[in-house]
């Protein structure tokens, strides 16, 4: 099953980017990764806290002003994994796409889909209103 939303940040991709990749500064504004611990680079694992859950994923992909996407599961592989992804596409000089999924598998997902597009779904769509509001007040004040 995949989840993704997406959100229109009125910001250049730098300033976008730059509030993203400052992963201890997100408790002070994100409200569905409570925080994001630990070497940010391929292969390695990092630990993440939510709302409800810590967790270990491995990240996958960290490319600059591009993509971060991280690999994580319940317990045993192949019960609950989920892919997740934060993507980000240049739209004109002042303007950001902001894509934010996930692709889960595993036994579970089948009895967890009114959970995955209910609070799950409405996680993602908070922290990416949080998201875009932080990026587009920095983007204000560095542009005045």
């Amino acid at each position: 099953m995949k989840l993704e939303t997406t959100i229109i940040i009125n910001a250049a991709i730098q300033t976008v980017w730059t509030i993203f990749s400052d992963f201890k500064k997100y408790p002070e504004w994100n409200p569905f990764v409570h925080s994001l611990n630990g070497a940010v680079e391929v292969g390695e694992q990092i630990e993440i806290t939510l709302p409800q859950m810590n967790f270990k994923p491995r990240v996958l992909k960290y490319n600059h002003q591009d993509e971060l996407r991280w690999r994580g599961k319940l317990g045993v592989k192949g019960i609950f994994d989920g892919e997740h992804y934060f993507q980000m596409e240049a739209m004109g000089d002042d303007q950001t796409k902001f894509i934010h999924g996930e692709h889960f598998s595993g036994l579970l997902v089948p009895f967890m889909i009114r959970q995955l597009n209910g609070s799950i779904k409405d996680g993602f769509i908070e922290m990416n209103e949080a998201f875009k509001k932080r990026s587009e007040e920095f983007y204000r004040n560095e542009s005045a």
